[in-house]
């Protein structure tokens, strides 16, 4: 009997061993085929990111940049949905053997800047409506390329996919820099909307280039990657009276003063900062009519950028004791309204954990562990859903000074193209090497 089972043991360590070295033919078999089409797709890529860069479309106003992507998809064969969140584009490759379902991501949407970068593909003259005005518009946050290098992946796995082991969802995202005014939409809208099922998506992926990382490198962390972004409104209620005689009334201009040093207190002294990094930035102050009336109200405006949700949730209620107890000592009442906006970019920790050797495969060691910054994505909205990684991606020249490059979201924000190879190699080796894993 014992003899039996060491001879079914020895079996099944032979298969196990057989199965081990096939798979790790495989995976490398898949890593050279996407390097190899990395390199021949290149002048694609580079085509379909000039062509976006030259024709920018606000949030939830994408509509000719949806058609293009579509006609891209149906022209590989991939099964295509529309409208989702207005103007969302989903692409749907299933693969010749059963395996999970991956998520990858690239948003759309364009910004009210104008560009002064001087690229031959510059959108010069382009325009749309932002809150009721004629503004400039362009690419000033890289989304050109974040579809344009998405769109190479496409092409890299619908070439293969009856050896592909799984189903892809190439999910291309409208209004991540926020919807107008009154309007819903992103990834939030996309969500409801039923984007990550049927199929269901197990794990999703995203990136971001970014203009002060030098070509090459890609950034990833676990945990809190970027920031929930909240916006507040604080109205404090004081009474008027005549600038001359300010002991006859209550002063709202002087207590939202004090209410400011009270809201930058709470940072410095009551957030464990080690735990994360956290800010609260006053960006508008409303108030009064001329120089001689102590006015009735002021108004507070400002925004909350947490990493951690515990902290978000502490912070929260710090604002509104804060103001409760400072407006209360000077005779004055105050309304606080904090609007959640995007949650945190919350890389799951496992999932990054498993995938970190994939984006070290593409990056050697220019790939790291980067700090955490408190811009904020909606992503975070597919990652409430299902584990998800987001990383950053090296867009800065290599002789290029970071001090001297410009941010995003500005007039002068420059991307070298050459950092769209990376992308490229590196959503197609975690989106195939998850696949393969989960054999």
């Amino acid at each position: 009997m014992n003899r039996c089972l060491s001879v079914s043991s020895a079996v099944l360590l032979l298969l196990a061993g057989s199965w081990a070295l096939e798979l790790r033919a495989e995976t490398a078999d898949w890593h050279d085929w996407i390097d190899e089409q990395s390199e021949v797709l290149f002048d694609r890529v580079v085509e379909w990111r000039r062509h976006f860069h030259a024709n920018p479309e606000l949030s939830n106003r994408e509509f000719e940049t949806a058609a293009y992507i579509e006609e891209f998809l149906r022209d590989l064969d991939l099964e295509v949905q529309t409208g989702i969140a207005h103007t969302g584009v989903v692409g749907v490759l299933e693969g010749g053997r059963p395996g999970p379902v991956v998520g990858l991501r690239a948003d759309m949407d364009a910004l009210p800047v104008p560009s002064r970068a001087g690229l031959p593909f510059s959108p010069d003259g382009v325009t749309g409506e932002y809150l009721g005005e004629e503004v400039p518009v362009s690419h000033a946050c890289g989304h050109d390329t974040h579809m344009a290098m998405l769109m190479g992946v496409v092409e890299i796995f619908a070439a293969r996919r009856d050896e592909l082991p799984g189903t892809i969802k190439f999910i291309f995202q409208p209004a991540e820099e926020g919807t107008p005014p009154g309007e819903d939409g992103g990834a939030e809208m996309m969500v409801e909307e039923g984007v990550l099922r049927d199929p269901d998506v197990d794990v999703i992926f995203g990136q971001h280039i970014w203009s002060l990382a030098p070509v090459g490198q890609i950034g990833y962390r676990p945990g809190g990657i970027m920031a929930a972004s909240d916006q507040f409104t604080i109205t404090i209620h004081g009474e008027q009276t005549h600038g001359s005689t300010p002991w006859t009334g209550v002063d709202p201009i002087s207590v939202a003063a004090q209410v400011i040093i009270g809201l930058n207190m709470i940072v410095s002294r009551q957030t464990e900062l080690t735990k994360e990094a956290a800010v609260i930035s006053v960006g508008r102050i409303r108030s009064g009519v001329r120089n001689n009336i102590i006015p009735e109200s002021a108004e507070l405006i400002g925004t909350i950028r947490t990493l951690d949700t515990e902290m978000q949730d502490k912070i929260h209620e710090d604002i509104r004791r804060t103001v409760e107890h400072i407006v209360a000592s000077q005779g004055a009442t105050a309304d606080v309204e904090i609007e959640r906006g995007y949650p945190v970019t919350y890389n799951d920790p496992e999932l990054t954990a498993r995938m970190a050797p994939s984006l070290e495969r593409v990056g050697g060691d220019q790939a790291k562990v980067v700090d955490a910054i408190t811009g904020a994505e909606d992503f975070s909205f597919f990652q409430q859903q299902v584990p998800g990684l987001y990383f950053f991606v090296g867009g800065m020249p290599p002789d290029a000074d970071p001090e001297e490059m410009a941010p995003h979201h500005t007039p002068d924000f420059y991307i070298d193209e050459d950092g769209m190879k990376t992308g490229v190699r590196a959503l197609a080796t975690l989106a195939i090497d998850y696949m393969l894993g989960e054999q």
